[in-house]
This record gives structure tokens, C-alpha cells and sequence, in this order.
């Protein structure tokens, strides 16, 4: 599709559509459908090229509702009918590399479940909570799981306007700066 005559923002349009869902229909997510989501984190760029994620793509009802019992965070698994787990090393002075690696997989993931006419939320594993998904997902010591994609087919209510227009986000001019920070 040639992007001729479309302007800037159009174009990028679909990308600012992308949004935290945590509210999914039973309807299943198919194999192919999870797959390519996996593929576009698989792809993400790392630190040094270094891909240091492990992926584990999980459609297993019970494990799905297991993550969910292991972090409040993670309440979009109850009804999500796949996910994706970013399985990173735990690495002593790398955390807050892996953790910026992490979130570009994350984000990648969103964005192709919405690509792809589904949804998906990031369920965060609280630190305490970490033992448990280990256990569900047989994640082996040296690694351990911060970050799960929710993925699956978005309810009505998921996908209605939480903000009024115009209130969702911040004016630009208070987020976007020219040349340098502004004076008060």
C-alpha cells in the first residue's frame, strides 16, 4: 500500500491505536495468530544484539489462570486466551539493560496483536510473585519472568473509551519539547 498523499500522522496512526487490554472474549487465539505475535518479540532489537529473552508461549487454560493467581498485576491472564512470557537471565548489574530489552519485546508484542485485530495487556510479575510462575512455566534457576503479554480477542467493555476525548493523554505541549526542556 503506498503511502502517498497520507500525511505523517495518519500513517503512524494505527501505532498510537495500541492499547493496554485486560479484558478478552473466550474466543481462541489460534496458533498461527500467537506465533507471528512470539516472531515480531523474536525480532526486537537488544542491547548489543545480545536477544539475552527466552520466550514461552503459553494457550494452557490452567496455566494461564495460574500466572494470574502468582501477581495481582496480572489479572489480564484470567481471561486472556494466550500470553507470551519474557523469560530473562537474572544477571547481577544487567537488570537495567535486560529491563529496557524487555520492554522493546513487550511493546513489539502489543503492537502485532493489534496488527493482527486482537489485543493484548502486559501483566507485570511482581517480585514475589516470581517463584510461582517459575514453577508453572518450568523456568530454570538463573532466569526468572517480570513481564507476560495477555493476548486474545478484546471485549466491548475492554474496548470502550476510558477517558473522555481529548483527556486520555497529556497536551502534547506539556510532553513534547523543541530543541530543549522549556523554561518556567
Amino acid at each position: 500500500m503506498s503511502d502517498a498523499g497520507r500525511s505523517a500522522a495518519e500513517i503512524v496512526r494505527p501505532l498510537i491505536r495500541v492499547r493496554q487490554v485486560r479484558e478478552f472474549t473466550a474466543e481462541p487465539v489460534t496458533a498461527e495468530e500467537i506465533g507471528a505475535i512470539a516472531d515480531a518479540g523474536r525480532w526486537s532489537g537488544s542491547s548489543m544484539n545480545t536477544q539475552p529473552w527466552r520466550l514461552i508461549v503459553i494457550r494452557d487454560p490452567a496455566a494461564l489462570r495460574g500466572l494470574a493467581d502468582a501477581s495481582p498485576q496480572a489479572r489480564a491472564l484470567r481471561s486472556a486466551t494466550a500470553a507470551v512470557a519474557i523469560v530473562t537471565p537474572d544477571e547481577p548489574g544487567q537488570s537495567v539493560r535486560q529491563a529496557y530489552d524487555e520492554a522493546r519485546v513487550a511493546e513489539r508484542m502489543l503492537i502485532a496483536a493489534a496488527l493482527l485485530g486482537l489485543a493484548g495487556g502486559i501483566s507485570w510479575i511482581a517480585t514475589e510473585g516470581r517463584p510461582a510462575v517459575a514453577a508453572v512455566l518450568g523456568v530454570p534457576e538463573g532466569r526468572f519472568v517480570r513481564s507476560v503479554i495477555a493476548v486474545g480477542h478484546p471485549t466491548e467493555a475492554a474496548l470502550a473509551p476510558k477517558s473522555e476525548p481529548g483527556k486520555a493523554r497529556l497536551p502534547r505541549s506539556e510532553v513534547v519539547f523543541e530543541e530543549r526542556w522549556p523554561k518556567d
